[in-house]
């Protein structure tokens, strides 16, 4: 089972990660930015709008709230835009995960999808999806940037932890 501990390292990693690549993305074009290539949400913008709605919606069901949609891409005109909204998801949730009481991990969390469909799950299992699910599509959004001739951006954990070490030892 994950703790608060491994939670702080999961949500530190995603923000590493996400920051890789909206560095990666600001290199674009605005219209390869925005283009839509055919992929599930689109292209490098709509697949980014998902991965931040995706972290907003969670954080939101674990608080117990269950909104009935995700954002649409169309509410972010440019990189700038999908950053300062992140930016203020990272802050939530990094605040709600101060306030995390330690035996919380492994408590249910029940939720609504924006279908309506209710669940519950062990919130370590939540945060763990999450982490999975913001992966994933990262990897969607570095073929996206190659497609229209941007940047080879890696955002593995390997990475991540070879980079947070070298900042230690600074």
């Amino acid at each position: 089972m994950l703790g608060k501990d491994d939670f702080a390292r999961l949500f530190d990693y995603t923000v590493w990660a996400n920051h890789r690549l909206m560095r990666g993305a600001a290199t674009l074009a605005s219209e390869d930015f925005r283009r839509d290539l055919g992929a599930s949400h689109g292209g490098v913008r709509g697949t980014l709008v998902h991965i931040m709605g995706a972290e907003w919606i969670w954080l939101e069901r674990w608080k117990g709230v269950s909104p009935r949609r995700l954002f649409d891409e169309g509410e972010f005109p440019d990189l700038l835009a999908v950053r300062d909204r992140w930016a203020a998801i990272e802050e939530h949730r990094a605040a709600w995960l101060e306030a995390l009481r330690p035996e919380a991990a492994a408590e249910p969390v029940r939720y609504h999808t924006t279908e309506g469909r209710e669940f519950q799950a062990p919130l370590w299992h939540l945060v763990q999806h999450l982490a999975n699910h913001s992966t994933y599509h990262r990897g969607q959004v570095s073929l996206l940037m190659r497609r229209v001739g941007g940047p080879t951006v890696s955002t593995d954990l390997l990475v991540y932890d070879r980079d947070q070490e070298r900042r230690q030892q600074a």
